[in-house]
């Protein structure tokens, strides 16, 4: 069982809803990547999030929606560093940051028109163009 990761005052994520797993990297690194298992990859139970409102789990869900496994869990993974307890910090970190991202509630987009002095250049533009494709325009005589 992981140690929890308290993300604000109110979100937490139990210790029971995470799961941490070390396995060999990749890449750079020679011989070490061969030996070490410094890659972490932690699968999260979404569901079971303390504190998380049902909207901002949803934002969550989607935003991490290409990082889930078939059983629905959460898969974040570290290979950035060598060492593997700098992988799970950063990883762990990752977590915190993308769910303090979900907590922030998007602001609706208001529609607008567009203003006199836009449609006017705009129409300059076109006009402008125009004019230099007909110049372009050579007689075949």
């Amino acid at each position: 069982m992981a140690d929890p990761i308290q993300v604000t005052a109110s979100v937490r994520i139990p210790g029971d809803a995470i799961r941490f797993k070390a396995v060999r990297a990749g890449g750079a690194g020679g011989q070490n990547v061969n030996k070490v298992s410094s890659k972490v990859e932690l699968r999260i139970d979404l569901t079971a999030i303390e504190g998380l409102p049902e909207d901002a789990l949803l934002r969550l869900r989607t935003a991490q929606r290409n990082r889930l496994d078939a059983e629905g869990l959460w898969m974040v993974i570290s290979d950035r560093t060598r060492d593997q307890l700098k992988n799970l910090e950063d990883a762990r970190d990752k977590v915190t940051q993308a769910v303090r991202a979900a907590l922030v509630r998007p602001i609706p987009r208001k529609a607008t028109r567009p203003t006199k002095g836009s449609k006017e250049r705009r129409l300059d533009t076109k006009k402008r163009t125009s004019a230099t494709k007909q110049q372009r325009r050579g007689g075949f005589e």
